[in-house]
């Protein structure tokens, strides 16, 4: 009786360990490693994957180039941490734990391409002051002596127990993996402190582009969490110095940071591109649109459009429809009575308008009524009494479509225009 009690009371307590476990943090990234490692690889690809046609058409845009490049070492950074991709390279060059180096290798190319696009992504690729250039030299020499020393250490250290989720803590005491592992979370540490601090400087300059700085902004959150990563990892391994076991810091806590990092450069270094890419599009898509009713109008004069093709971008449909408009509204502007569009504008000034606003709605009025005069004289293409103003009715065609909408105060104008001039006669 007595030993089933103390078994289930066994049971119960192992039990309640396994529920605390699995609600901590090392519980949850051990529940989901498998494929913990595979979500920001999978979101930094399809980053990726957009930014390519961009960086295809616009290849000779250097920063471009660098941007793709940087994403490219983060996706390469997620695939071979990931605990499958370790154990496969480690089988197939029957090395064990050589994805240490490896991957360690990868994190440090990584935080010096990002220093690096920082650097002249602030200076301006066309900088070669003494300053930028030592900058970027030391940036490349201190990582390729980084990744050297690390291959070094590694090929005189004894590791022979493969390790896939805590290698750090595993060798922490073990000669030369130690140092190994020092050197790579040092180092990388020194890199991010530097580009954390280029960042936050760059962002309180006045001037920055709205884009520019919301891309900084999540750079600087990035690399913040980046440093908590560095944060939680150190001490864990300085523990093992010690004789402390903080081994959840580096497997449970850390992992989530390194995501959560990566997640937050990567959209940092694409929104300055991708957001002001999208904010032209959508300003042309706007313009096009906002030329809709005066192209209707003019349809209904030259009686076809423009052809509709596939694949065409939209810089050029709205060149098209701003071509298709002037070209119908230039020899419509001979049967535009100048004296109308002038009572029209100051019945539309008479009616608290402001001037701008005034003109467009005169002329939108006075267009309207010559649309209408051409459908009079079909086949008469003589001029009218008065000459129109082509130069000033060409160049605002979108304060005239704009116009156009506004039927009620297009209604109002007309209606004291014509009392105007009925007073007038009279």
């Amino acid at each position: 009786m007595i030993a089933t009690v103390t078994s289930a009371g066994s049971a119960a307590s192992a039990g309640s360990a396994a529920a605390q476990l699995a609600w901590s943090p090392a519980g949850f990234v051990n529940e989901f490693y498998p494929s913990f490692w595979w979500i920001p690889a999978g979101v930094l690809t399809a980053a990726l994957a957009i930014k390519l046609p961009t960086i295809v058409r616009l290849w000779s845009d250097p920063l471009l180039r660098a941007v793709g490049g940087v994403l490219l070492v983060a996706c390469a950074v997620f695939v071979f941490v990931a605990p499958s991709t370790i154990a496969r390279v480690n089988r197939i060059t029957g090395v064990p734990n050589i994805s240490a180096p490896w991957v360690y290798s990868l994190l440090t190319a990584f935080c010096g391409s990002c220093l690096l696009l920082i650097i002249a992504w602030r200076n301006g690729l066309n900088d070669r002051s003494a300053s930028t250039v030592r900058a970027v030299r030391w940036v490349i020499a201190g990582s390729l002596g980084v990744i050297a020393a690390l291959w070094i250490l590694f090929a005189l250290a004894d590791a022979p127990v493969e390790r896939l989720r805590d290698l750090d803590t595993y060798y922490a005491n073990t000669p030369y993996m130690r140092e190994m592992i020092v050197l790579y979370l040092l180092a990388q540490t020194v890199a991010t402190v530097i580009t954390s601090a280029l960042i936050w400087n760059w962002i309180r300059t006045d001037g920055l582009d709205a884009w520019l700085r919301w891309g900084l902004k999540f750079l600087g959150a990035g690399y913040a969490a980046q440093l908590s990563f560095y944060a939680v990892k150190l001490p864990a391994v300085v523990a093992r110095w010690t004789g402390h076991h903080l081994d959840w810091l580096s497997t449970g806590v850390a992992p989530p940071l390194a995501c959560l990092s990566a997640l937050l450069i990567a959209v940092g270094f694409i929104l300055p591109h991708a957001g002001q890419y999208l904010h032209d599009r959508w300003r042309l898509r706007v313009a096009h649109h906002r030329l809709r009713p005066l192209y209707l109008l003019m349809r209904t004069v030259n009686g076809t459009g423009v052809p509709v093709l596939l694949h065409t971008t939209p810089e050029l449909r709205l060149i098209r429809r701003e071509t298709f408009i002037r070209d119908v509204l230039l020899p419509l502007a001979r049967h535009i009575d100048e004296a109308r569009r002038q009572r029209f504008y100051e019945a539309a000034l008479a009616l608290g308008l402001e001037p701008g606003r005034a003109k467009a709605l005169a002329a939108a009025a006075a267009v309207q009524d010559a649309v209408e005069a051409r459908r009079e004289r079909t086949g008469d293409d003589g001029e009218s009494g008065h000459e129109a103003d082509t130069t000033e009715l060409l160049r605002e065609i979108g304060a005239l479509s704009c116009a156009l909408r506004r039927g009620e105060e297009l209604g109002a104008v007309r209606e004291r225009a014509r009392g105007v001039k009925r007073v007038g006669a009279g």
